[in-house]
Formats: structure tokens, sequence, C-alpha cells
């Protein structure tokens, strides 16, 4: 039924109607069907008991002179027992909520940088939740919570907060690859520096089985032929050499001159290196 229409008048559930006789206050009615004496008495408003929320979006710079937009959820309801004071004494709660936000927002998120402000959400909404709850519990009203759903700077510094974590990145990535250089080249001088000792191992161990070799030749040539002396055995193993040498630098298509008279030359060479190391012993 409409209201100041007819004696009965129902009150929703999760309502409580304020009920006036002749313009002063009289009762508050629970949900369900009531008689009044109308027009002498009536239902001059219906406050609603369920949970509202209330968005609020503030402008504000923090401490690092970056503006910002804050917003915020309150979630609030009516108390029952203060719904006498939610219609009498405010005229407009959502605007005196919204006040008090901005109230907190601007002396709070001003103390903070920007990095700052984005880490510390629930510190400002527990600050606004603080607050609120302080005053509007006389108001009738109880605030059940607050949240902090977006904090929005500038698009340009959004970009620029892009821009340096995509540099910071790319100066990582470089960090790590420069190491990973650094790791890949001091491998790679290990197993050389290890590749070139095992060759001089080879190299010492072949000149020392060449040496034992030529000493075994040497010894047995004198000892199965008669007359014949080291030093046939020697001319006649460097002149094998001498040959084997020619060998192998032809194979590689190289031009040398020949002359017969180089593994005299060398022999005698070697002779007074000998010789030389002899007399300085």
């Amino acid at each position: 039924m409409s209201d100041g229409c007819f004696c009965f008048q129902c009150v929703r559930q999760q309502e409580v109607g304020v009920v006036e006789d002749l313009g002063q206050f009289k009762t508050l009615l629970n949900p369900g069907l009531h008689c009044i004496l109308w027009p002498i008495t009536n239902i001059v408003g219906r406050l609603s008991l369920r949970i509202q929320q209330l968005d609020v979006i503030c402008e504000t710079k923090t401490k690092d002179n970056v503006f910002v937009q804050v917003a915020v959820a309150v979630q609030y309801r009516i108390i029952l027992d203060g719904a006498y004071d939610a219609y009498y004494r405010l005229t407009d709660p959502s605007g005196q909520i919204q006040s008090y936000v901005f109230d907190v927002i601007r002396s709070t998120v001003p103390k903070m940088e920007l990095d700052e402000a984005f880490a510390s959400k629930a510190d400002i909404a527990e600050a606004t939740l603080a607050q609120l709850q302080d005053v509007m519990k006389d108001y009738g009203y109880e605030i059940l919570t607050t949240l902090v759903t977006d904090l929005a700077p500038d698009s340009r510094v959004k970009a620029s907060m892009n821009e340096i974590n995509a540099s910071k990145r790319l100066k990582e990535a470089a960090s790590h690859k420069a190491e990973a250089d650094k790791i890949r080249q001091v491998k790679a001088a290990e197993a050389e520096a290890e590749a070139r000792y095992l060759s001089g191992l080879g190299v010492a161990r072949q000149r020392k089985a060449i040496v034992q070799g030529l000493q075994a030749s040497v010894s047995e040539f004198s000892d199965e032929v008669v007359g014949a002396k080291p030093k046939d055995v020697m001319d006649i193993l460097l002149l094998s050499q001498y040959f084997d040498t020619l060998s192998s630098v032809g194979a590689n298509s190289l031009i040398l001159e020949h002359d017969p008279q180089t593994v005299a030359n060398l022999q005698q060479q070697v002779g007074k290196s000998f010789l030389q190391q002899g007399t300085r012993a």
C-alpha cells in the first residue's frame, strides 16, 4: 500500500520505518504490517538495514610530487538502535562519508612516495576505516570495511615506471649474459691450458720414445754389423729422417731447395753443439 493512503502500512524485511505524529518523531516500526492513525500519524521515511557500498575517488599527490587517483570502497550499514540518529542527524550520509575519506587520503598519501603508496594500500585502508568508525558511529552508521580498490597515477607516470622497470630488467639480463660469457671464456682458457699441458706431455713422451728407439737401433746395428761405428749409424738415421721430412713437406705442396750437403752440415752442427756442451760441463 502507498504511504499516507490507509491506516495499514507495511514495512519490508531489512527495513525500519520512521513514524511521526503531527511532525514530531513518535516511534520506529519493525518489518511487518502496522496500523496507524492517518493522517495524524504517518510513516515519513524508511531506512534500509542492508549493507551498502559507497565508491569514492580522491585525487592527491605523493611525497615525490606524483598526482594519483585513489579509489576507495566503503561498506557500511545503519545500526538498528541508531536509526533515529541516522535519519534525523544527517541529511547526506554519503557526502559525510566521502568528506572523511578525502580527509584521510589527503593526509596519509602525501607522506608516502609513489612506490611506498602502492605497497601500503592496506595501511591507507586501515587508517580510513579507523577514522570513519569513530565518527559515523555517533550518527547511527556502522562502517564494516574500507578497501583501496585502485591507485592510479597519470598515464605518463605509468609509462615512465614501465620504462624504468624494462631498463632494470635489461640491465640484469646484460649482467647475467656478461657473467655467462666470463665463465665461458674462463672455462675455455682452462680447457686450452689443460690441452696444451697434455700436448706437451705427449710430445715429451714421444721424444723420449724416439731417443730410446734411436739408442736401441744404434746399439743393435753396431752389434750386428762388424766394423760399423755409432757415427755411421747416426749418419744413416739422419739421412732417413731428412728424407722423411722432405716427404712431409712435399705432401703440403711446399717447394724447398735440396742440397746433398744438407745432411753433412746438419751432422756437423749437431756434433759441434754436443762438443760445446761437453766443454762447458
